[in-house]
């Protein structure tokens, strides 16, 4: 078997790039900078799926990812607040972690933003410079 994304990922996210253990999708929502990190092994439901080198090389990218989503927030002169961090996986079963940076004066704070309706997809030119935003991670401070 090899690793595929679940389909729903290629609905509500773009591909952005591999780390070593994930692949990182860029939520299209315009309304928040949003990382989807989905763990390339085959079955990986649960954390637990992971081997123990890999649950720590998740925490790493979790914190590299959110390193990015506060990148994303300053590029678009939105700085992030707080970053809220889940794997939730009751829609998508297949294991994935959420960074989402929220701000106290974003439309949904202090809710939760899983399931919530309103997407605002990203134009062209704004989903491209988030791309690029999310791939220049010179200045992380995370092991790779």
């Amino acid at each position: 078997m090899s690793f595929a994304v679940d389909p729903a990922f290629e609905a509500g996210s773009v591909f952005a790039l591999d780390w070593p253990l994930c692949q990182v999708r860029l939520q299209d929502d315009a309304r928040f900078p949003w990382l989807i990190l989905i763990p390339r092994v085959d079955g990986a439901v649960e954390v637990s799926d992971l081997s123990p080198a890999d649950r720590v090389r998740l925490i790493e990218e979790t914190v590299r990812a959110g390193e990015a989503v506060r990148r994303l927030g300053d590029a678009a002169g939105r700085p992030v607040d707080k970053l809220n961090i889940a794997a939730l996986g009751n829609v998508t079963a297949q294991l994935h972690v959420h960074v989402v940076g929220r701000r106290r004066d974003d439309a949904l704070w202090p809710d939760p933003v899983w399931g919530r309706p309103g997407a605002m997809r990203r134009p062209v030119d704004a989903l491209q410079g988030a791309l690029s935003t999310i791939a220049d991670d010179r200045g992380s401070t995370v092991i790779r």
